[in-house]
């Protein structure tokens, strides 16, 4: 039987990357077989010393999907540094091309048993070609959501720095089936001071899309709700 798949999906520097090896040590020490796919992009532009072209974009979606699989072949639990979709939405941001998205969809449905949603509460870094800029990050994560969305796949927004970081993510995968309820975060007595704090903490803690109430562009005002 394939082992469950948990997707990454998030704007440039939102911390995909570093989360996913953060979440699979986490879930290592618990005892877990756990395994990180890293984004098949990433490979891509560091060997062809250029972003991909808009006929490259359906294979870079089919290769990552086929190393995702490859992974959850081998392994009870797999962390995937992005899926097909995430292809899908940078061939419309960089290519106005929408063509990608019913396989990236149906692959991702078919797939993947949880999703987890990098929230834009972190800087934007460079990193080599792959990254176009902090502009873009608004426009992808509206496209993420919106699939996510529209698919109606099961998906958690994750926020936080460092420890807390992976503390919300992997908070988000209870329920999932062989893991037991993650422990209380050790970030949670540390927001017990300034109202904003609290409500910071209890945003962390939620990690439902329907009810979010973050606000990235003015993160350090009191909320006005």
């Amino acid at each position: 039987m394939p082992g469950l798949v948990i997707a990454l999906l998030g704007a440039e520097s939102s911390g995909k990357s570093t989360l996913a090896h953060a979440l699979a040590l986490t879930l290592r020490g618990e005892g877990h077989d756990a395994v990180v796919v890293s984004e098949w992009l990433r490979d891509f532009c560091a060997a062809a010393g250029r972003t991909p072209r808009r006929d490259e974009q359906a294979g870079i979606a089919a290769e990552q999907q086929r190393r995702i699989e490859a992974a959850a072949a081998r392994h009870a639990l797999v962390l995937a540094d992005t899926t097909g979709l995430q292809t899908a939405v940078y061939s419309e941001i960089v290519f106005g091309d929408r063509s990608l998205y019913p396989a990236a969809g149906a692959s991702h449905r078919a797939t993947v048993a949880r999703t987890l949603l990098t929230g834009l509460d972190l800087p934007w870094q460079a990193d080599g070609l792959q990254r176009d800029g902090p502009q873009v990050r608004a426009p992808v994560d509206r496209l993420l959501r919106a699939q996510l969305q529209a698919l109606g796949l099961d998906h958690r927004v994750i926020y936080g720095l460092d420890e807390a970081r992976t503390a919300a993510a992997r908070a988000a995968l209870d329920g999932l089936p062989g893991l037991t309820p993650a422990a209380a975060p050790a970030w949670r007595s540390a927001d017990e001071g300034a109202p904003f704090s609290r409500w910071r903490a209890r945003c962390l803690e939620c990690l439902d899309p329907a009810c979010e109430r973050l606000d990235h562009a003015r993160r350090d005002a009191p909320p006005s709700g």
